[in-house]
């Protein structure tokens, strides 16, 4: 049985996209699954447009995902011998032809073939040519076959017919000496023994002239399959207006490579209903059978879902050292490792994102709190003086500040003064947060610790006596309102 052998082979034009991503974990997880190779291949021959920092940002992308290589990567502004060699052995053969055509003749031929109401195809003006023009550069085209079908056996869209008649005598070769990337992609792919060539469904129509290339030079073919588009979720071509389309975008939004990539492979594969998988469990149940024919759909929110499953199950020293650059990014320099490890396991089941996890955990770091105007204005009142100095006062006694004994004090403050819950509890946790919506407030003081709890709430009985005093003066004084 032959060993698989997958690639995926981009252009570092850009971004690593999750459409490009997706085609990655693809071939990675079928060559995992077969105990083959997956050969990493940097397309960089459009030299105008291909940039080194794109070429890191592709292989950083790689890397955070988890999509280790076996080979490479390999470049092919390094491989261009190769190409000329191999189209020197078509020249010979007779299965391609050099082409002296101009750029301004080739363009006229195209204009007339449109006015006659013809495919644009190349003429093979050169083909006939009987004499070399000796002061032009040329091309390599190659020679397509006129009659007959090109026939693509694709794993998942299943038999493809392409009538020979519409294909082109295209350039192979051109006279700077780059090769066009039908070409380059039959030699890579040759050269480096690939079986499967695994990529997008956008490129169903370059493999009949492939397949052409591989029968001219005598190679066997490899095993094609072409993975549907990914849409928006308005069923439409994926564009910026749908959010994020960089993998790197992805990690600064605070999401788990872990979680991208099982959000990734459901977008056009399944394994019965099955959502979350690990991934030695994707690496065991991947086949190309179960990827299907249709567009798959981007869901957000399912992949809000998915990462807040894998943050919710995340060791907690793993997850904070995942957070802690996003809690540092907001300016907190962090030295309490274990009022950092209390916040994070208290936000931890109500945290989508690594950057939701850091907005919602500064108030445990802030020197100063801000208080939600709002918030304040209804909680923070010259009435809940006296809880917070009962407050105060119960917990001096305390040597350390625990969970239980934090909701029984609440409790008993509540019960004493014969007020609800809520009455005790909101102008704590606005006092401690400075906002309404926190982790229960038993939890956030047990984090915090007596000396913050306690000094927090003294600069709120500060706050809220010079609030009475602003508001005693602007009563006695109209003019000031």
């Amino acid at each position: 049985m032959t060993t698989v052998r997958a690639r995926f082979a981009p252009s570092p034009t850009g971004d690593l996209h999750i459409g490009g991503a997706r085609t990655a974990l693809f071939n990675w997880l079928l060559a995992r699954h077969t105990k083959g190779a997956f050969i990493l291949r940097i397309e960089d021959t459009d030299v105008a447009r291909s940039t080194q920092e794109s070429i890191q940002v592709i292989l950083d992308a790689m890397t955070w995902l988890g999509l280790d290589w076996d080979e490479g990567p390999f470049y092919q502004t390094e491989r261009l011998f190769l190409y000329r060699e191999m189209a020197d052995q078509l020249v010979a053969k007779g299965k391609a032809y050099p082409c002296y055509c101009l750029p301004e003749e080739l363009e006229a031929k195209r204009e007339a073939a449109m006015k006659a109401g013809l495919k644009p195809k190349y003429d093979r003006t050169c083909l006939q040519r009987k004499a070399s023009p000796s002061d032009r550069p040329f091309a390599i085209r190659f020679f397509s076959p006129d009659e007959g079908k090109t026939v693509v056996e694709d794993l998942i869209q299943g038999r493809v017919e392409f009538d020979n008649s519409e294909l082109d005598d295209l350039i192979i070769l051109r006279s700077d000496g780059l090769p066009t990337y039908n070409f380059s992609v039959v030699v890579d792919d040759v050269t480096m023994n690939i079986t499967h060539v695994i990529r997008g469904n956008d490129h169903l129509n370059n493999t009949p002239r492939q397949i052409q290339i591989y029968q001219a030079l005598g190679h066997p073919l490899p095993e094609f399959g072409h993975v549907p588009m990914i849409l928006g979720p308005d069923k439409k071509k994926l564009s910026k207006r749908h959010g994020a389309q960089s993998v790197m975008e992805y990690q600064k939004m605070g999401y788990l490579p872990q979680a991208v990539v099982n959000y990734l492979v459901r977008l056009g594969w399944s394994y019965g209903d099955q959502e979350e998988f690990t991934l030695r469990e994707l690496i065991e149940k991947f086949t190309l059978e179960t990827v299907g024919k249709a567009a798959a759909a981007i869901n957000p929110g399912k992949l809000d879902w998915l990462n807040s499953q894998y943050i919710k199950k995340m060791e907690p020293d793993e997850l904070i050292q995942k957070v802690l650059p996003f809690i540092e990014a907001k300016g907190h320099q962090v030295t309490d490792r274990d009022l950092l490890k209390k916040a994070i396991l208290s936000l931890r089941e109500r945290s989508k994102t690594l950057v939701e996890m850091a907005e919602l955990s500064e108030f445990y770091f802030c020197e100063e709190i801000v208080y939600d105007e709002e918030a304040a204005k209804k909680f923070l009142k010259s009435e809940s003086m006296p809880i917070f100095e009962e407050i105060i006062g119960s917990l001096s006694r305390e040597a350390i500040l625990k969970k239980e004994s934090n909701h029984l004090l609440i409790q008993r403050l509540s019960e004493s003064r014969g007020e609800p819950l809520v009455k005790i509890a909101q102008p704590l946790r606005v006092a401690l947060t400075g906002r309404t919506v926190s982790p229960p407030i038993d939890e956030v003081m047990e984090a915090l610790g007596k000396e913050r709890v306690i000094q927090r709430l003294r600069k709120t009985m500060e706050y809220i006596a010079k609030s009475e005093i602003r508001i005693s003066k602007s009563e006695t004084n109209p003019k000031s309102k």
